[in-house]
């Protein structure tokens, strides 16, 4: 499960998420880990466009969180990719980023959180591709161990003493 931060133009226009510039990078992206799109489902943070692209409010995310909560739930993944620090933030909490997290999960009972920085990132600085490849790859590592797809034991690369937030989602 990938979760992004919200509709761009040409996703609200289409009804579908990551249909833009940033949609066929992850196209790309995925492949190089042997994935289809239709192997995965994607969401956003927020379900629909905020005026003049600009960045989801909080009150806006808060107003989404039922539904993304229920998408979580009925998905049930394994794992849940969160795309850019506005999805890192909801899914993690307030002390996470891309920058500081990205390609370091998180796993609380059966479910595992990778950070990553949004594909569309890479396309407003070059030099963020590589390491956007690179932490497919973490995916790509994660999908195929076992024990992550069945987990026992619990593992966690949170900062210490921070509040955890998973357990609202699960």
């Amino acid at each position: 499960m990938f979760v992004g931060e919200g509709p761009g133009q040409n996703e609200d226009e289409q009804g579908r998420p990551f249909v833009g510039a940033a949609g066929k990078f992850l196209t790309e992206l995925l492949e190089s880990i042997g994935l289809k799109r239709s192997d995965v489902f994607i969401t956003n943070i927020v379900k629909c466009r905020p005026p003049n692209n600009r960045a989801p409010r909080k009150s806006e995310i808060e107003a989404c969180n039922p539904y993304l909560r229920s998408q979580i739930r009925l998905i049930n993944p394994r794992i849940v990719c969160a795309l850019g620090t506005p999805a890192i933030t909801t899914l993690m909490g307030d002390e996470y980023s891309a920058s500081k997290f990205h390609g370091k999960s998180l796993t609380k009972g059966e479910v595992t959180i990778l950070p990553m920085y949004h594909p569309a990132a890479a396309l407003y600085d070059a030099s963020l591709k590589e390491t956007i490849f690179h932490d497919f790859q973490i995916l790509k590592q994660l999908l195929e161990n076992r024990e992550t797809l069945n987990p026992s034991t619990p593992k966690s690369s949170e900062p210490s003493g921070k509040k955890q937030t998973l357990e609202k989602w699960v």
